[in-house]
C-alpha cells in the first residue's frame, strides 16, 4: 500500500480549491499532486499545463527540501509525511550572512540631532555608531510607492537610511488608503512618489528622497539601478519583477524580494554574485490569468505592512552587515493563519540568467516574456456601459454572464445576470444560448476577457461581448446607487 501524506494548500490556492489541506495515498510527490488534483479539480490549472505535465511554477516543501516539478517522480514518500504546495508568488546559498554593501565608502559622521534620534541603534551592538553611519551613507531604490513600497520606504526613511530612492508612475487614489500607508486622504490624484517623498522627509527631514514618477522598462532599468547599493522590489506585477531581477544580477546588486496575494505574503533576498537570483526560483512566470492582481483578488491591507516590514529589516541587515538574512531562504507569511513557513532555495546551476551557462546576457521583453496580452490581442468585442444600459432597454434579447467572485456580487448584484465562476464557465455551456448576444462583465474589464477567449476555445459558437472596464464602469455611468470598488 502506498504511503498516507498530508498535503497543505496555500491560502491563495484554497480559496479556489475549498480545502487547506487533503489526505493523499501516494509514492512519490507526482503522485500526491495527481491526488490533489481529483480531490480538489479546480486546482488541476493551476497544476498542470493544458498539454499535460506539471506547471513548472509549482514547488513543494516535503520536509526540509523544496521539491521543483523536474524532481516530483524521483522524490519518494515516506508514511505521516507533510507536504506544501508552494506556488508563485524558486533552487540556498550557505552564505546567509555577508558584509555591508557600503563597507567600503567614506561613512560620514553623526552629529548630535542625529545620535540622539537614532540612539535606540547606536545601543544595539550589532548596529553601533559604524552601522549607524553605515545607513547614513546607503543608497536604496524602492520600486513601487505602494501596499509593499509604503511600510518598506517608511522603516528605511525612521532608521536614516541617508538617499531612498522612489520610482513609480501612479497616482494615489481612494482604494490605496486601505494599505499604502504612505499617503492620505488628501494626497489623492497626487503622483504617490511625491506624496511618498512628503511623507518620508516628514519623518525624517535628514534624509534624502529621489523621487522619479516613471515607469521602469528595459531601456531605462541598467541606467536607473546602477547608481544604487541595494534594491527592493515594491512591485505588483510579473513584467517588472524579471526585469528587477535580471538589471539587478547584471549590475551585481542585491534585490530585497516581496510579494503579497490576499492574506499571504512572500520575502526573500536574491543576490545572484551570492547565492540564487528570483529566476533559480521561479524560471518562468504564471500563464496569464492564473495570477490576478490585488485589484481583482482583494488583499489584506496589513499584509503589506507584514511583508514589506520584513523587506524593510533584510534591507537595513545587508547595509550594516554581518546579520544572517534571507539570501538563500523564502519566508511565507500566512497572516489569516498567522503562520510563517521557511523554504531553503538554492542557486540553480542550470539558471538561464546567474547558472554555469547563462542564455540571457541583456535585458529583454519582458511584456512578452510573461505573455501580458493587451485587449487587443484578446479579440473580444466590447461594449461600454452606457451602450449596455441602451441594449437592455430597447435592444434584441441578450444574455448576461457575471463571472465575479461570490463577494463581489455582495457588492452589487448585476440586474438579470447569470452567474458563473471563471472556473465553471466552459463546464457550463448548455446554459448559454448562442443564438443571443452574451455580454460577459467581471470587475474591470480583465478577466472577463480571459472567460470569453475560454469559452471561444471551449467551441462555444455564440456572439461574446466584453463589458468595457466591467461592473465598476456600471456603477460609475449607470447606477449612482452601488459603488465601484
Amino acid at each position: 500500500m502506498s504511503p498516507e501524506v498530508v498535503i497543505k494548500i496555500p491560502l491563495a490556492l484554497a480559496v479556489r480549491a475549498g480545502v487547506r489541506e487533503i489526505w493523499a495515498q501516494a509514492d512519490n510527490v507526482a503522485g500526491a499532486l495527481r491526488e490533489l488534483a481529483a480531490q480538489a479539480p479546480r486546482l488541476k490549472k493551476y497544476l498542470f499545463h493544458p498539454e499535460g505535465g506539471f506547471r513548472d511554477l509549482i514547488r513543494v516543501q516535503a520536509g526540509d527540501r523544496l521539491i521543483g516539478a523536474e524532481s516530483f517522480d524521483d522524490s519518494l514518500l515516506s508514511s505521516g509525511q507533510t507536504l506544501t504546495l508552494a506556488p508563485q508568488a524558486r533552487g540556498g546559498s550557505d552564505q546567509s550572512s555577508v558584509g555591508s554593501l557600503v563597507g567600503s565608502k567614506p561613512l560620514p559622521t553623526l552629529d548630535q540631532e542625529e545620535i540622539t534620534r537614532y540612539s535606540r541603534h547606536l545601543l544595539l551592538p550589532e548596529i553601533g555608531v559604524k552601522g549607524q553611519k553605515r545607513l547614513k551613507a546607503a543608497r536604496v531604490l524602492v520600486v513601487g510607492a505602494g501596499g509593499l513600497g509604503s511600510p518598506l520606504a517608511l522603516y528605511l526613511a525612521a532608521a536614516g537610511v541617508g538617499t531612498i530612492g522612489l520610482i513609480d508612475d501612479d497616482e494615489v487614489e481612494l482604494s490605496n488608503l486601505q494599505r499604502q500607508i504612505l499617503h492620505s486622504q488628501a494626497d489623492l490624484g497626487r503622483p504617490k512618489v511625491f506624496s511618498g517623498r512628503d511623507r518620508l522627509l516628514a519623518i525624517n527631514p535628514r534624509i534624502n528622497v529621489e523621487a522619479m514618477k516613471t515607469r521602469l522598462d528595459r531601456h531605462n532599468a541598467l541606467d536607473i539601478l546602477k547608481s544604487w547599493d541595494l534594491v527592493c522590489d515594491g512591485t505588483d506585477n510579473f513584467p517588472t519583477r524579471y526585469l528587477l531581477n535580471d538589471a539587478a544580477a547584471f549590475l551585481g546588486l542585491p534585490l530585497v524580494y516581496g510579494s503579497i496575494f490576499q492574506f499571504e505574503g512572500q520575502v526573500s533576498v536574491f543576490w545572484a554574485r551570492e547565492g540564487p537570483c528570483y529566476r533559480c526560483l521561479y524560471p518562468t512566470p504564471p500563464s496569464p490569468g492564473l495570477a490576478p492582481s490585488c485589484g481583482e483578488a482583494g488583499v489584506m491591507g496589513v499584509i503589506t505592512g507584514l511583508v514589506g516590514a520584513i523587506q524593510a529589516a533584510e534591507a537595513i541587515k545587508l547595509i550594516v552587515g554581518e546579520a544572517k538574512g534571507l539570501l538563500g531562504r523564502l519566508i511565507l507569511v500566512d497572516s489569516w493563519l498567522m503562520e510563517f513557513t521557511e523554504l531553503a532555495i538554492e542557486k540553480d546551476p542550470g539558471c538561464p540568467l546567474c547558472g554555469r551557462a547563462p542564455t540571457i546576457t541583456e535585458l529583454v521583453d519582458y511584456e512578452l516574456f510573461c505573455g501580458v496580452e493587451t485587449p487587443a490581442a484578446l479579440e473580444a468585442p466590447g461594449l461600454s456601459a452606457l451602450e449596455l444600459k441602451k441594449r437592455l432597454a430597447s435592444g434584441p434579447p441578450l444574455q448576461i454572464l457575471d463571472i465575479r467572485e461570490p463577494q463581489e456580487k455582495e457588492l452589487f448584484k448585476f440586474p438579470g445576470a447569470k452567474e458563473m465562476s471563471f472556473e465553471e464557465i466552459t463546464g457550463r455551456l448548455g446554459e448559454l444560448d448562442p443564438t443571443v448576444d452574451t455580454i460577459v462583465i467581471c470587475k474591470i474589464g480583465q478577466r472577463s476577457l480571459f472567460a470569453i477567449r475560454a469559452l471561444k476555445k471551449a467551441g462555444y459558437n455564440g456572439p461574446l461581448f466584453n463589458l468595457k472596464e466591467g461592473a465598476n464602469a456600471w456603477a460609475r455611468d449607470v447606477d449612482p446607487t452601488v459603488a465601484g470598488y
